[in-house]
């Protein structure tokens, strides 16, 4: 197998990492929701050396991240968890979640599971980073952001790019609080919140 290549998570990772170093300050393991081809799990774990980065994703993309893993010797890196959001979540609890760009690439109810699983395993004072695009009050932040999401329910109607009100909605409902809403490269945004 080839490893796999997002020129999006090459483009992104410094720039979030920037908002990471202080959100993640007071946070020990973190959680990540669909690691993709694993870039960003590589990047975070070797400039945050004191998290412990679990990775998860749906078996068809763990080969991919096992070969990005592969490259590096990092101690505090952990192996693809099987994790379908369709699925009870297969750990205990975690101090942070992060995901990105993965609620547009999902259906509505797989959003309201990821809360679910939020409620569930984060710790007390945990700390979850959404990464990805967002309308606001229904309307899009660009107009490429508009096109994308037609390309993406013309693919599948349950995909697009979701509401941020109804996603801080989903949030508050399992005690979450919106700490920031950074605005990010590319017309995508960085929402952190904290258990409260």
């Amino acid at each position: 197998m080839t490893k796999p290549f997002s020129q999006a998570c090459e483009n992104n990772k410094g720039p979030i990492l920037e908002h990471l170093n202080s959100a993640l300050i007071n946070v020990k393991t973190v959680l990540e929701i669909g690691s993709g081809t694993g870039q960003h799990s590589v990047f975070f774990a070797e400039k945050l050396p004191y998290l412990q980065w679990y990775t998860s994703d749906r078996v068809i993309n763990h080969e991919g991240i096992t070969l990005w893993h592969g490259e590096v010797d990092l101690a505090n890196l952990h192996p693809p968890i099987e994790l379908d959001l369709n699925q009870p979540w297969p750990i205990d609890t975690v101090d942070a979640i992060y995901t990105a760009n993965t609620f547009h690439i999902v259906s509505w109810s797989l959003v309201e599971r990821f809360f679910d699983g939020v409620k569930r395993h984060l710790n007390d004072e945990g700390v979850v980073c959404i990464y990805g695009p967002f309308k606001y009050k229904g309307e899009y932040t660009s107009q490429s952001n508009q096109e994308f999401c037609t390309f993406l329910t013309e693919r599948d109607p349950l995909c697009g790019i979701r509401d941020f009100e109804a996603v801080v909605h989903l949030a508050q409902q399992v005690g979450l609080k919106l700490i920031s809403d950074h605005a990010m490269p590319a017309n995508n945004q960085l929402l952190i919140f904290k258990r409260q």
